[in-house]
């Protein structure tokens, strides 16, 4: 489920922004991004996430807003003067007279010639940003339960016209058996001409053909299935998944009915059926 969060903390004259954000994901797979500074905090930090988040692509980002004065440079001495005494020896090696100013200027610009001084991490500033972090979960999660609210208001209607459109099979039921029947009839009268039939056995084959094409078990399943999924979704907290599984049984049954249906109407019925529930699945990815 997508979902956004961000909290900017202050502690002393650092500015902490603190951004989580969530993609649909069936499992926790989780990324942060973390200044140096915090790197030894990362596994509690993680730690609280999984707290807090039961699955999602969760990408969590930590930077200081005023990076600049957050870290404190100084000037390396050594490795300067370093740099500046090679600068000296292959200007005398390439008997070139040097510019001293320009040779500071330009190893300046050369690694390590800054040094970040070292900055403490105090038990009370880890306060500050846990606080922070829990603050933008649950901002996150606020942004997540409205999306949730909005997909399981959609997935219930979808499931509400399941049930209506299973309701009409019904109709077109007994219009289905007598044509079926009426065209076994037909071909009885052809097999009448045939001498040595077992009627006996020609009936039973009749029978067991009526009860193949009989949907009553499939109707009944498919109603019951509808009725538990309405449940799950109403009465348990986190049931994306639980979900996930009765649309399944859901669509068992409905593909059972299209092939045993032999009506133009039926079919029209379980194509329609057929595509709210591949909406229904597509949403319930969205549910934790």
């Amino acid at each position: 489920m997508t979902g956004f969060g961000k909290i900017t903390v202050q502690h002393e004259e650092k500015k902490v922004v603190i951004e989580v954000k969530s993609l649909n994901s069936k499992q926790l797979d989780l990324t942060t991004r973390l200044p140096g500074l915090y790197k030894e905090k990362e596994i509690e930090i993680r730690g609280i996430i999984k707290d807090r988040l039961e699955r999602g692509k969760i990408d969590l980002a930590i930077y200081f807003d005023n990076a600049i004065e957050a870290r404190e440079m100084a000037l390396n001495h050594t490795v300067i003067a370093h740099y500046y005494r090679q600068a000296l020896e292959v200007a005398a090696t390439l008997d070139v007279q040097p510019d001293k100013s320009e040779i500071l200027q330009t190893i300046m610009r050369l690694p390590d010639a800054l040094q970040v001084k070292s900055e403490e991490f105090s038990e009370e500033e880890w306060q500050c940003l846990r606080e922070g972090i829990e603050a933008a979960l649950e901002e996150l999660n606020h942004f997540r339960e409205q999306e949730g609210e909005a997909l399981m208001k959609d997935i219930l209607h979808r499931i509400s016209l399941i049930e209506t459109f299973a309701a009409e099979v019904p109709r077109f039921e007994e219009r289905r058996v007598e044509v079926i029947k009426q065209r076994l009839l037909e071909k009885m009268k052809e097999w009448g001409e045939v001498k040595n039939i077992d009627e006996n056995r020609l009936e039973q084959e009749l029978v067991y053909y009526l009860e193949k094409l009989d949907i009553t078990e499939e109707k009944t399943r498919l109603a019951q299935h509808c009725r538990y999924f309405i449940e799950t979704a109403r009465g348990e907290a986190a049931p994306g998944r639980k979900l996930g599984f009765i649309a399944q049984e859901i669509g068992r049954e409905i593909n059972t009915m299209g092939a045993k249906a032999n009506d133009h109407d039926i079919q029209k019925l379980v194509v329609n059926m057929k595509d709210e529930l591949e909406k229904i699945k597509e949403q319930t990815l969205n549910l934790l």
